[in-house]
């Protein structure tokens, strides 16, 4: 019998109302859903939109405080003490895309929100949404319900003048969703030091911040500066910087406060900025490189019109600006170096010792190149994937490529078996990885295995050239799976911090038991999760069945076909984040460091 043929007709075409787009589409809105436990997922893209609504009220000299308040079921509100919303256009302003003040230069001159879409977007997204907004003694309130309006009121009050906006995330969407309060914390920091002045309170804990960037350099770098930091500010612009003793470069910059993790067009402006800067005040020709090498810097400006590559805002477009932010940059630098003696000459100092260990280094990576050569034309222990992201096309959200990190042969056998080869690779250790805790960037280039694992991520000159979206430590779960990923993140965090920073970095959960009876298979990824499926499974059908119970002791033991569903749709990761750079040496030094009676201590304790 033929297959009936699909009728496309003017009958399946679909006009959608702006709040039923954004629910049938939240990617295009919040970038991701997810259910709280990435810092980048959806409930914090909502909370993200409503405070920015406030912190652009201060921005513009309305309001000096934001009272922040989570419920343990998710239910949040947010008070700022602006303006207020106009009463008269309250339900346009959170229900009707394209429609807001902030179109109006006079009104919001440095506004992130500038497409009408944030609260727009919270609203549709959430089972309920109330707004409130309180004007010169009177208020006017609007309740929806997935974007649909239940509710509206209005009268007079004594309330202070500003906006209210309570909301609750829908279920639906969002699944068992948990705020975690450091996440939430994190961000309000963030607001504080791009805000000196502002206060911010998350059910009556405050953040506030006195000097700004200075402050935030501080907390990240921990004492830990070759020199005084560098500190400038204006009207559009403020920055801070210094050097320290780590590898690599690190920034955290802001576009009318929101932080852009991408960075963009004022980020690398900014990096270009020092380097003039340095290289006018000391008449040389220092490479980029060696200038940038150990740099923790902050940068925030202020700019009318922003464009960003996407609704979440991680990296800004704009290069119109560009020139202006080199020039100031520069200028500041140069004339500072010139009036602060001491710093110019630690930070010349610290530049020069940079050259030199580039230099050094170039004669061991030539070495190491040539060693590979005659080794093998492919990469050792790499099976690698068809599909790679480049700068100019990266992978589309869920689509993203990755490369398993694994030990020993077994494991990566099992994995190689059942992965997607057009998007998964495997890259196999041999067996314990060097512990490179203090150790310096040319014994990258003199460990084989390092050497190879570096080349196949493609890192050797910049963390921007990475070939996987995706870094996934596969290790066993027992004691020694466990020290192998410890020396792998240690190996990442010492050489290649970026990366974890960035969020490219993830450890890969698989189950330590199987439970089955005669009709019924389940995985379980802890002694609770065994426990309650051998429960359920030996009486399930109404009769005691019996029922078998395994153990893998590896990666090894999980046969191609049940590796299968754990790589694949379903596959359970864990991102590695790091909440305060400072806190990275500290935690590196204590786990993996010389063995301290305080470390012998803890293992002692917390033996399992």
């Amino acid at each position: 019998m033929a297959k009936a043929a699909h009728i496309y007709d003017e009958s399946k075409i679909k006009t959608l109302s702006s709040l039923e787009h954004i629910r049938l589409r939240p990617g295009m809105y919040i970038g991701r859903l997810g259910d709280g436990s990435h810092h980048d997922d959806g409930i914090y893209i909502l909370l993200k939109e409503v405070i920015e609504n406030g912190v652009d009220e201060y921005i513009m000299g309305a309001g000096k405080r934001i009272d922040i308040a989570i419920e343990e079921n998710g239910f949040t509100s947010v008070r700022d003490y602006g303006r207020g919303i106009p009463l008269g256009k309250l339900i346009e302003c959170v229900s009707v895309i394209n429609t807001g003040a902030k179109y109006n230069t006079d009104v919001f001159q440095f506004s992130v929100g500038l497409n009408g879409v944030g609260t727009k977007a919270v609203n549709a997204l959430s089972r309920i949404f109330r707004v409130t907004s309180f004007r010169d003694g009177e208020y006017a309130m609007a309740e929806f319900a997935i974007g649909i309006l239940t509710k509206e009121d209005k009268g007079k009050t004594k309330e202070r003048n500003g906006t209210l906006i309570e909301f609750l995330p829908d279920e639906e969407l969002f699944g068992e969703f948990t705020y975690d309060k450091q996440y939430v914390r994190n961000r309000l920091w963030r607001y504080a030091y791009l805000n000196s002045g502002l206060n911010l309170y998350l059910n009556e804990e405050r953040f506030f911040s006195a000097n700004g960037l200075q402050d935030l350099l501080a907390e990240e770098i921990n004492g830990s500066q070759i020199y005084e930091p560098i500190y400038a500010k204006d009207n559009t612009l403020e920055f801070c910087f210094c050097h320290t003793n780590n590898y690599g470069d690190s920034y955290f910059s802001f576009v009318n406060g929101t932080y852009t993790s991408g960075g963009g067009t004022h980020l690398s402006a900014f990096r270009e900025g020092i380097l003039k800067g340095v290289n006018e005040f000391s008449n040389k020709k220092f490479s980029g490189k060696d200038v940038r090498e150990g740099i923790v810097g902050t940068l925030a400006i202020k700019i009318k019109d922003p464009v960003f590559e996407s609704q979440t805002k991680n990296k800004l477009g704009n290069i119109e600006n560009r020139s202006w932010i080199v020039n100031e940059v520069k200028d500041v630098v140069s004339a500072y170096l010139y009036k602060n003696a001491d710093v110019a000459e630690r930070m010349l100092e610290k530049i020069q010792q940079n050259e030199k260990v580039r230099k050094e280094l170039q004669h061991v990576r030539k070495e190491a190149r040539a060693k590979a050569k005659k080794v093998a034309l492919k990469i050792p222990n790499l099976k690698d994937c068809k599909y790679h992201p480049t700068k100019d096309k990266p992978s589309p959200p869920g689509d993203e490529n990755m490369l398993f990190i694994t030990e020993g042969q077994s494991a990566a056998g099992s994995i190689v078996s059942s992965r997607d080869p057009m998007r998964q690779a495997v890259f196999s250790l041999k067996g314990k990885p060097l512990n490179v805790l203090g150790q310096s960037l040319p014994l990258l280039y003199k460990n084989e295995e390092m050497y190879s694992m570096m080349q196949a991520l493609d890192i050797e000159e910049t963390v921007g050239n990475l070939r996987y979206d995706k870094i996934i430590l596969a290790t066993d779960a027992d004691v020694d799976g466990l020290h192998i990923r410890n020396l792998l993140l240690t190996f990442f965090l010492h050489y290649f911090e970026p990366l974890v920073k960035l969020g490219h970095i993830y450890i890969l959960e698989t189950p330590i038991f199987r439970v089955r009876n005669k009709k019924v298979t389940t995985y379980c990824y802890s002694e609770k999760e065994k426990a309650a499926a051998a429960k359920k499974l030996s009486t399930s059908g109404g009769k005691k069945q019996s029922v078998e119970m395994t153990r893998f002791k590896g990666l090894g033991e999980i046969s191609p076909a049940e590796f299968k569903q754990f790589i694949g749709k379903d596959m359970r990761i864990r991102q590695v984040n790091i909440d305060k750079l400072s806190e990275v040496p500290r935690v590196l030094n204590f786990y993996m460091g010389k063995n301290t009676p305080a470390r012998k201590e803890y293992i002692m304790n917390n033996l399992i």
